[in-house]
């Protein structure tokens, strides 16, 4: 259908639609299925519009058709054991080798890794630069040798595989780096900026779908001779789900708006993901309790959002390193 490509431009094989026309779709996807959504952020935020915003021409030749032909996906690899939030932490090495980079390290927490044609790895490259500062980024194909993957069990996003990677003197050719050297930090903000922009909107679909849930049962379930919906605490419960949905909706459609009219965003992306995780996790948290034990079922809808939302609010940069970034910007 050219999902996948819908932003990427006619010469690529994309439809060349703007990210509101993607977030409009994209929200859709996830009111029926949160993972539909993901895919979609996961090919086109990680994969598509960093190799659109920082590819060479033939990095760009290589790998961007498989993405918007929906025949294959980039990981990021970015957390290890000591770096989450702080992605300046990273330890991963990227060593020169006179056939270009040999890699030393191990990532953790890195999602679709196993499938995906290739892994954009953070690693340092000036190790007498600490922070952020010496990173670059590296483009590494899945086959590449040295590589070693152990999967993880997760409480929830089953469909969302994660890996334990090892990098084993992996080398890669000198233009597997992607983006300037010693600038993977600043690469490395551009596809976040996409990715959490993306996140947001799936959130806010899932949120829907969560209210919708929620109406239905209210309607069909009956206690004490009523309907569940004559009750006013849960009437006035599930107004207040809607309008917090649609709180997170707004915001998540003015950052659309200002990526498609190309205005810097990094304030407004860091609210909408934190806006939109937050009102998913409270819903579907509200949502258990209204539904009670039929919510707590394991085949219930609801737990599995409820279980699947729990991620959102620490994954692509956790909420609390989102609100330093706000408060970066207004000054503080």
């Amino acid at each position: 259908m050219g999902v996948l490509g819908m932003v990427a431009p006619p010469q690529w094989g994309g439809l060349g639609l703007d990210w509101v026309s993607l977030a409009l779709v994209q929200e859709r996807l996830a009111q029926h299925a949160y993972f539909v959504g993901s895919i979609v952020n996961r090919v086109v935020g990680f994969g598509l519009m960093t190799m659109l915003r920082n590819g060479s021409a033939a990095q760009q030749q290589l790998w961007i058709p498989p993405l918007v032909q929906g025949t294959g996906v980039m990981a990021l690899a970015l957390t290890e054991g000591h770096a989450g939030s702080d992605a300046g932490a990273v330890e991963t090495r990227a060593i020169p080798d006179v056939a270009g980079w040999r890699l030393r390290g191990r990532k953790i927490w890195i999602s679709d890794a196993d499938q995906a044609m290739a892994l954009l790895v953070v690693a340092r490259t000036d190790p007498d630069r600490r922070g952020s500062r010496g990173l670059s980024m590296f483009i590494v194909p899945r086959a590449s040798e040295g590589l070693s993957m152990t999967p993880l069990p997760k409480v929830g996003n089953n469909a969302m595989p994660s890996w334990d990677i090892g990098f084993d003197d992996v080398l890669v050719p000198q233009d597997a780096l992607l983006g300037p050297l010693n600038e993977g930090f600043s690469v490395l903000g551009s596809t976040l900026h996409y990715s959490r922009a993306s996140l947001a909107t799936t959130c806010v679909g899932s949120a829907q779908a969560v209210v919708n849930l929620c109406l239905a049962h209210l309607r069909d379930r009956h206690q004490f001779g009523r309907a569940l919906s004559e009750f006013q605490v849960l009437r006035h419960r599930v107004a207040d789900m809607q309008m917090r949905v649609d709180q997170a909706r707004w915001i998540v459609r003015h950052l659309a708006w200002l990526i498609a009219t190309g205005q810097p965003c990094a304030l407004e992306a860091s609210q909408a993901k934190v806006i939109a995780t937050e009102t998913l996790q409270a819903l579907s948290n509200d949502a258990m309790q209204m539904f009670a034990s039929q919510g707590y079922s394991a085949e219930s809808d609801v737990q599995r959002i409820w279980r699947d939302a729990r991620l959102y609010t620490f994954g692509e940069g956790t909420n609390e390193v989102q609100r330093d970034l706000i408060a970066r910007h207004l000054g503080l």
